[in-house]
């Protein structure tokens, strides 16, 4: 359900302003919007270290607000409990949010958000699609930050389209993604998920974003509080380009979409099978949960190996697909 890589030993420049910037001379505050929806307590670690520059700055007031649904959802999850939610997470039907209380107009969104199977979380597409969202979002700058897996590309496309369906502009993206490799998380995400768990064992790494990388996180707020300072989110363009924001494994990016393909003719299955908790969903889910393990024993290192193979040959397509999903952040 989480994941992308931020390299720490990448060079960030700073960030390029004219040599006479026109400073915020008005000592006008500016309001800044933080919504996310955590469940671990990982995704809201990230943005406490992006923020806390900004709660540093006097001429920046930071509204700090989660999204609760209506309904909570357990963590650890339990195993039908996380594939029950299966369907409704790819096909985007939101869940009930409670109504946010922020009467303010605000200069700039920050939106926290973690994957479930490929798609936002249900609360954040619950809260998208709610009336409150337009009134909140419609013509406001918006930078998403995502604490994943490494295979997040389908979700933020679909995160794009629900901005757009409130009146948003979205600017930035800010992605950070597990320690360990690919196959690694194929075990630890959903061991984390259902058991807590995130330690190293065996031949595994922890769970999770490493924690330097978190840490790290803070200089992205040290760029948002010079960008409102000199006024440049009014522009609504990139303010954290050259900063490592974003890293797109490109090797990945057909297995994504080969896996979403997939995740949209059994979600359909599943949904036919039942309504949320019958037993005609926990069948078919039993069925797919031994699909998924049959596919990660044996599809999944033959597409590595194929992968590998492929590359040199496909190198200019998939150079092309990374520039387009690591926009609007990255190189």
């Amino acid at each position: 359900m989480k994941n992308c890589y931020v390299i720490s030993t990448v060079q960030h420049k700073p960030i390029e302003i004219n040599s006479n910037p026109i400073r915020n001379t008005t000592n006008t505050v500016k309001k800044v919007l933080i919504l996310y929806y955590s469940q671990s307590g990982q995704l809201q670690n990230v943005l406490d270290n992006i923020l806390m520059p900004m709660r540093q700055d006097s001429n920046i007031s930071c509204d700090y607000k989660q999204i609760k649904p209506k309904t909570s959802f357990p963590y650890p999850w339990k195993f039908y409990d996380f594939f029950d939610v299966f369907p409704e997470s790819v096909y985007l039907n939101g869940c009930e949010v409670e109504a946010i209380d922020c009467q303010k107009k605000y200069d700039l969104i920050i939106l926290g958000y973690t994957v479930w199977f490929l798609s936002p979380s249900l609360p954040i597409t619950g809260f998208l699609q709610s009336p409150q969202a337009k009134k909140i979002f419609k013509g406001k700058p918006v930078i998403t930050v995502n604490a994943c897996r490494d295979m997040w590309l389908t979700a933020q496309e679909k995160m794009k389209s629900l901005l757009e369906n409130v009146g948003a502009h979205l600017i930035d993206n800010v992605v950070l993604t597990d320690q360990g490799k690919s196959i690694h998380s194929f075990i630890t995400t959903p061991r984390w998920m259902l058991t807590g768990k995130k330690d190293a064992f065996w031949l595994f790494p922890k769970a999770g974003v490493a924690e330097n990388e978190i840490e790290e996180a803070s200089r992205f707020g040290e760029r948002i509080c010079t960008a409102l300072a000199n006024d440049l989110e009014k522009k609504k363009e990139p303010l954290l380009k050259n900063l490592g924001a974003v890293n797109v494994v490109g090797k990945l990016i057909a297995t994504e979409r080969i896996a979403h393909r997939s995740f949209l003719i059994w979600c359909k299955l599943i949904k036919k099978a039942g309504p949320p908790k019958s037993r005609g969903r926990k069948v078919v889910i039993t069925i797919y949960a031994f699909f998924l393990l049959a596919l990660v024993l044996t599809i999944v290192p033959v597409n590595i190996i194929i992968r590998k193979l492929l590359y040199p040959f496909r190198k200019k397509q998939i150079t092309k697909a990374i520039n387009y999903y690591e926009a609007p952040s990255g190189k």
